[in-house]
């Protein structure tokens, strides 16, 4: 597979007086950075981390100009690496794509070997896109709490965010292996979207924070996902049951953790972090290998939008002003 002397890629430029734009451009393929493998992307996602970078937010990336992309999947067009021969079709989520190198909004990515894991035979590249960091990230979550003893017997759990990507998708991992979920959520209108990808109840957002500012607060959760931060985070923790978990994965709510100690020295509660842009690659493909199985979100269609790479740039301004639902996934 000859390579092209161009290829097309989202590009964010910095400006001057210190603004940021984004724009669908050309580049020569020579600008890739240096990697064993280069990938044919056929499909990318949209992630609020992608949103930051295509925004020029200066925690996520600080070289300019970027490619933003923290999800690719593809065919390898040139590879010196053995075990990714020319032809085979592979996903990338994390590391430093999209981050400090240049990531999945582009008809080619250039990345290390270790980055990559092969299409495993359950999903397509585009289901491998739908699922993406966000699916990844959520099963990490689930993993979280199997591991932390959490089974469907001890209770409900509760999905903080549940519209979003990682919310929607723990939902339904979770619901596929028989976990009653409580889904957390803004938005009153997608209710009914909820329950019919496998909320058992869902609870506005204003009516979970409105409880009592008590260290403890009623033990109604076996666990939890969430994928908010701050506030949200902290009155979960305060209403799990003795020896729950919960897995944290998002920071949208802030960075700040309003909460005593008492969730985990007189309920032993665990806070599990899930980070997933450097996962270990033995744990990497073990997870893609269960989300193309007996994982597989089984609603990976609703809420899915596909766009092309032109039209990321209304797409980005959606996930920031906070409307965005579900999974959007980019078609090269």
């Amino acid at each position: 597979m000859s390579l092209p002397l161009d290829f097309r890629c989202h590009v964010v430029e910095k400006s001057p007086d210190g603004g940021f734009s984004g724009a669908l451009a050309e580049r020569a393929i020579t600008d890739l950075p240096a990697g064993e493998v280069t990938v044919r992307v056929g499909w990318s996602s949209l992630n609020y981390k992608d949103a930051l970078a295509a925004t020029g937010h200066p925690g996520i990336t600080r070289t300019f100009p970027h490619v933003p992309g923290i999800d690719a999947a593809g065919v390898v067009a040139e590879s010196t690496a053995s075990e990714f021969p020319v032809g085979t079709e592979v996903i990338a989520t994390g590391h430093e794509l999209g981050v400090e190198r240049w990531g999945g909004w582009a008809e080619f990515i250039r990345v290390p070997a270790a980055w990559l894991v092969k299409r495993p035979a359950g999903l397509t590249l585009e289901e491998a896109m739908t699922i993406g960091t966000a699916g990844f990230t959520a099963a990490q979550s689930v993993l979280a709490l199997i591991h932390a003893g959490v089974t469907p017997e001890r209770g409900p759990i509760l999905v903080t965010g549940a519209t979003g990507g990682v919310g929607s998708l723990a939902v339904q991992i979770l619901a596929r292996l028989g976990y009653e979920v409580t889904a957390v959520s803004g938005k009153p209108d997608r209710a009914d979207w909820l329950r019919e990808i496998g909320a058992k109840a869902v609870l506005d957002r204003e009516a979970f924070l409105a409880v009592p500012a008590r260290p403890l607060l009623s033990a109604n959760w076996a666990g939890g996902v969430d994928t908010v931060g701050g506030t949200v985070l902290a009155t979960l923790l305060r209403g799990v049951q003795h020896r729950g978990c919960v897995a944290a994965c998002g920071v949208v709510g802030g960075a700040e953790l309003p909460l005593t100690v008492y969730p985990f020295i007189l309920r032993g509660v665990t806070l599990a972090g899930i980070d997933s842009a450097w996962c270990p690659a033995d744990r990497r493909a073990a997870i893609w290998n269960r989300l193309a199985s007996d994982w597989k979100p089984p609603h990976l269609a609703a809420g899915k939008t596909v766009i092309s790479l032109d039209q990321v740039t209304p797409a980005v301004e959606q996930i920031l002003k906070g409307s965005h639902i579900g999974r959007t996934v980019i078609r090269m």
